[in-house]
């Protein structure tokens, strides 16, 4: 059986083997199914406070079917105990996984707490590589561009049993060791040296990734890159020596190198999520992600506008005696006539169908409301990713104040992820489309 299943968002995952063969289905064997389901019980009870967990992988009864699984709001790479391992890629237009991936990464690099800044796409086969295997290149390439400046040296305490007298001697370890040994000295001294604790970590981050990858690619670089290291000690105590990181002007090259180190040497993932039920789970908040990737790439397409941009603005809230239920819109636009625009992500597939509201939540068209009237606005835009249903349909809502015109209105745009600069310059226009008919 292959080790490996790619399973795009909103595909649903089954044991039964009638259906294995079946284009609506993704098959795995009852084994790896009922450790996905334990995981996904075992993820749930630990985030049950947020509720976009609760959808994460959805486990259903389907009739004829039985158990199934569909992956939901969450995407990245689960490694089973047993090695299997599951990647969820998002549900965006293109068709072809390879591209998919790279529409993926391109929307990770968008976060900002996503640790990766050198990583170049175009040096790797994306269909040969999951994902696990891409953030291995990913580190591979930050450990290239340190050794471009050079591995950075400190004066560390060491501690040794020498024939000659150097630095401080240490009397309690001297009496123990050397009461034989009159020609030795156990001394304490500083050593100017490569082998400080960040090096001690990139090491065994290399040592252990060689051992991990199924990558020919990714293992040949991890040998090129370890005679750098010929000198420096593997970590074998991880906690302590992250302790020991200090990131100040000196060590900024290794911000994002020790950030990676701490999600391969102790298991972590993006999410929050830590338990014993797998390997390794590298795991992202799509809601997140797009939201992120929407408005790093908006604010440079509205840069030369004299328009302030911010996003997750903070200071209103719906109540205000006392102040609480604090409002953050995803993107609030600032313009030059002082005017303000809305704009909120949502990571959700609408349909074509007005008689269910497009599938559009009725909190969400709520929460819309509370922005409008608190910011003191009708411009209200809620932003989709596009999908084969629904692409360029013009939807938008108005209610209204009487003898007043418009109070709210929430408009709809389907934002293209692959082909993120068009249809956010599509958004531009029409933005600008409102302030003319408004003057």
């Amino acid at each position: 059986m292959d080790k490996l299943l790619e399973v795009r968002e909103f595909e649903s995952i089954t044991c039964n083997e009638d259906y294995r063969n079946d284009p609506h289905y993704k098959y795995l064997n009852q084994e790896t199914f009922t450790e996905l389901e334990n995981f996904i019980l075992a993820f749930s009870e630990k985030n049950q406070a947020d509720a976009n967990v609760m959808d994460f992988l959805k486990i259903s009864v389907r009739r004829h079917v039985g158990k199934v699984i569909q992956a939901k709001n969450y995407v990245g790479l689960i490694q089973m105990k047993n090695g299997f391992q599951i990647q969820i890629l998002p549900k965006v237009s293109s068709s072809e996984m390879e591209e998919t991936k790279k529409t993926f990464l391109r929307m990770l690099m968008s976060m900002k707490d996503f640790p990766s800044k050198v990583f170049n796409e175009a040096n790797l086969k994306m269909d040969r590589m999951n994902l696990y295997e891409i953030f291995i290149n990913m580190y591979i390439q930050e450990v290239r561009h340190l050794m471009k400046k050079g591995l950075r040296s400190a004066y560390l305490s060491v501690e040794d049993n020498l024939n000659y007298y150097k630095g401080k001697l240490i009397v309690r370890e001297q009496i123990k060791k050397n009461l034989f040994h009159k020609e030795r000295f156990y001394v304490g001294y500083d050593e100017f040296s490569v082998n400080r604790s960040e090096n001690r970590l990139i090491k065994a981050t290399l040592l252990k990734l060689q051992k991990v990858s199924n990558s020919a690619a990714n293992i040949k670089e991890i040998r090129q890159l370890l005679p750098y290291f010929e000198v420096v000690k593997p970590s074998t105590h991880y906690m302590k020596d992250f302790s020991h990181v200090i990131i100040d002007r000196s060590t900024k090259d290794y911000e994002v190198l020790m950030r990676w180190s701490k999600v391969f040497l102790l298991d972590q993932s993006f999410t929050t999520f830590s338990g014993h039920t797998t390997a390794r789970a590298l795991l992202f908040p799509m809601e997140k992600v797009f939201e992120a990737y929407v408005a790093k790439n908006l604010k440079r397409i509205l840069a030369d506008l004299l328009w302030e941009v911010s996003t997750q603005d903070k200071g209103h809230y719906l109540f205000n005696r006392p102040t609480q239920f604090a409002l953050r819109p995803d993107l609030v636009i600032k313009r030059d006539d002082q005017s303000t625009i809305i704009l909120d992500t949502k990571w959700k597939s609408l349909t074509s169908q007005p008689r269910q509201n497009y599938g559009i939540s009725q909190a969400d068209m709520y929460q819309m409301y509370a922005y409008s009237k608190k910011y003191n606005t009708p411009e209200i835009w809620l932003l989709y990713p596009v999908n084969e249903e629904i692409q360029d349909a013009e939807i938008s809502f108005e209610s209204y104040q009487q003898n007043h015109g418009v109070e709210t209105k929430v408009s709809l745009f389907f934002v293209d992820v692959t082909n993120i600069e068009d249809s956010l310059g599509t958004l531009r226009k029409k933005l600008i489309k409102r302030v003319t008919l408004k003057e």
